[in-house]
């Protein structure tokens, strides 16, 4: 099975909550719900310095929605994102994290998360690729991930990436204040399969913000009531992960990052960091 480099950190405790949102989270972890700890609730400024970062992380990705060809190898997609993070005054969060080598994921067709940029790996007429950007401003975390198509291509591999963009909208849309974070999975899982394909279960979605990675997972299938209930405050990913066939993955043994499907078909990723409000989910990675 893959391993899953997740790492969570305690984090500073944000101000005390507002006496209705104690009185609802109570309620509930008294019928026997999992309930965020209070570090998980951002605080206006936290949530404010994790939007600025996305400001950046958003720039990344138009830097390479602009710039990405056939032709281009997938380590100048990483110089690109070194550049533009540091001349913002950022860190690129992957680099060196756990050992990961560059500034930013690129997993190309079959390649489901965690790419290695690669000098010898060349994008190419009919190729879809995921650029995963993560950034740190001012020691606040922010995560999303664009699919990009190269050239013509052929309409399976491009229904794929739109239905998996679908997905993650979907999932979003699913998610309420006071709601559970299953609900998500379970809205993405109903829409991936109405449409032939499958959900990777070996990675999901996770809190972010002061730190790269945080609770609560946020798996993209289950079921709805289960899970941590969603508080205003918190904020995570949803980041789905479509494959076209089977939805087993496996981990190369050669780094002990690039994650492929088993079958070795395309898989497709969209993602945004959200912050919940009283009203849904609110985009910070625009």
């Amino acid at each position: 099975m893959p391993k899953i480099k997740f790492r969570y950190n305690s984090a500073p405790a944000p101000s005390p909550l507002a006496d209705d949102v104690e009185r609802k989270i109570d309620w509930y972890r008294q019928r026997g719900h999992e309930v965020p700890p209070r570090k998980l609730i951002k605080t206006p400024e936290q949530i404010e310095g994790i939007r600025l970062s996305g400001i950046v992380n958003t720039g990344v990705l138009d830097l390479v929605e602009n710039s990405i060809r056939p032709g281009m190898s997938t380590a100048e997609i990483d110089r690109l994102v070194y550049d533009y993070t540091v001349s913002h005054g950022a860190v690129p969060a992957p680099l060196n994290y756990e050992g990961f080598p560059k500034s930013v994921c690129t997993s190309v067709n079959e390649v489901v998360c965690h790419g290695i940029p690669d000098e010898k790996v060349l994008l190419r007429e009919g190729d879809i690729v995921n650029v995963d950007v993560s950034t740190i401003l001012n020691g606040y975390y922010s995560e999303a991930s664009r699919m990009f198509l190269i050239g013509d291509v052929p309409a399976e591999k491009r229904r794929l990436v739109e239905v998996t963009e679908e997905c993650l909208r979907i999932g979003a849309k699913a998610a309420k204040p006071y709601g559970f974070v299953g609900d998500i999975g379970a809205a993405i899982q109903r829409h991936a399969e109405k449409n032939g394909y499958s959900v990777v279960r070996d990675l999901c979605g996770h809190g972010v913000g002061l730190e790269f990675h945080e609770e609560p997972e946020v798996a993209h299938y289950g079921h709805r009531g289960t899970g941590m209930l969603l508080v205003p405050g918190m904020v995570f990913t949803i980041e789905p992960m479509i494959n076209m066939g089977d939805w087993r993955v496996t981990v190369d043994e050669r780094d002990d990052w690039t994650v492929r499907t088993r079958d070795g078909l395309p898989s497709a990723q969209w993602e945004h960091t959200f912050v919940m409000t009283g009203n849904g989910l609110k985009i910070l990675t625009h």
